[in-house]
């Protein structure tokens, strides 16, 4: 009892520091936001490359950091600087170089008793997993086009996905734990379970139903019902996805975190395993809904 205590403690000291500090960044916006997330994406690739060592495969470490920092870099200056600039269209082609570095340390670093292939292609997942695929959030706090504008909006459009997944997490574990019944996926996550997901699902919904009415009209963005029902479903069944994914990599390790960096929480994977999923998903629907 004292030592689960402890680990609550920890947890909500950790909650009431990196909350309201992750909302400061996101409301100051522009670079910061850059840099917080550039940081979470290195944090994110050294977790996945300590992955592939338990493995014995060796990543390229610093070159696969330094692409996972690169990414909210590029799409920060398609997001602030939009795309007809020089700055982007010189960064189109930072991707294909470091690719080109990537093999090229590959071939300098590793001969062929050590894995060539595999240590590249895990260090350009790391990178894209871990760097690219949370940068989308730059566009969600930064719409390049949409009906409306301002701060309020990007903050209201990038919690919207945040709000969601919290809600649609303590939805499934309510329902569970309520109602138990058959395994999701015994085998990779065994504490999930049907009943769980489909509260996930339903909790989700009602969550976008009810962020739509207390903040989108407030801010003034416009979403249709069935478009709120295809983002809630979306958000929902993408994040149970991230989350059983990042759930399959630790269990293939070996591991129950993905690292002990932040105190009761585990490591940056666990705690944006289903943002991984969202993010990106949601841009695409927030696209195609002309919302940004």
């Amino acid at each position: 009892m004292r030592l689960v205590s402890g680990n609550l403690a920890r947890r909500i000291a950790v909650a009431v520091v990196a909350i309201p500090a992750a909302l400061g960044i996101a409301r100051l916006g522009g670079w910061y936001f850059v840099a917080l997330l550039a940081a979470i994406a290195v944090l994110g690739a050294r977790e996945i490359y300590d992955f592939a060592a338990v493995q014995g495969i060796a990543p390229l470490r610093r070159t696969g950091m330094l692409g996972a920092a690169l990414a909210p870099v590029l799409m920060a200056f398609y997001a602030l600087e939009h795309a007809a600039q020089g700055p982007f269209r010189a960064g189109r082609y930072a991707v294909a170089v470091w690719l080109l570095l990537v093999i090229t340390v590959g071939l300098w670093r590793r001969g062929p008793s050590h894995r060539p292939l595999t240590a590249v292609a895990v260090t350009v997942f790391g990178a894209l997993y871990a760097g690219w695929l949370p940068a989308f959030a730059i566009l969600l706090r930064h719409p390049v086009a949409g009906p409306a504008s301002g701060w309020r909006v990007g903050m209201a459009l990038l919690f919207f996905p945040l709000a969601l997944t919290w809600a649609g997490d303590t939805a499934a574990f309510a329902g569970g734990t309520a109602f138990g019944g058959p395994k999701l996926a015994p085998v990779v996550s065994p504490n999930k379970t049907w009943s769980g997901a489909a509260a996930g699902l339903f909790g989700t919904i009602a969550a976008a139903l009810i962020y739509a009415a207390v903040v989108f009209q407030r801010v003034g963005v416009a979403v249709g019902l069935g478009e709120l029902l295809v983002l809630g479903a979306a958000i929902s069944l993408v994040g149970q996805l991230g989350d059983v994914a990042e759930s399959l990599f630790k269990r293939e390790v070996g591991v129950k975190d993905s690292s002990a960096l932040i105190p009761g929480h585990g490591g940056v994977l666990d705690r944006f395993d289903s943002l991984y999923f969202v993010l990106p998903v949601t841009a695409l629907l927030y696209d195609a809904f002309h919302l940004i």
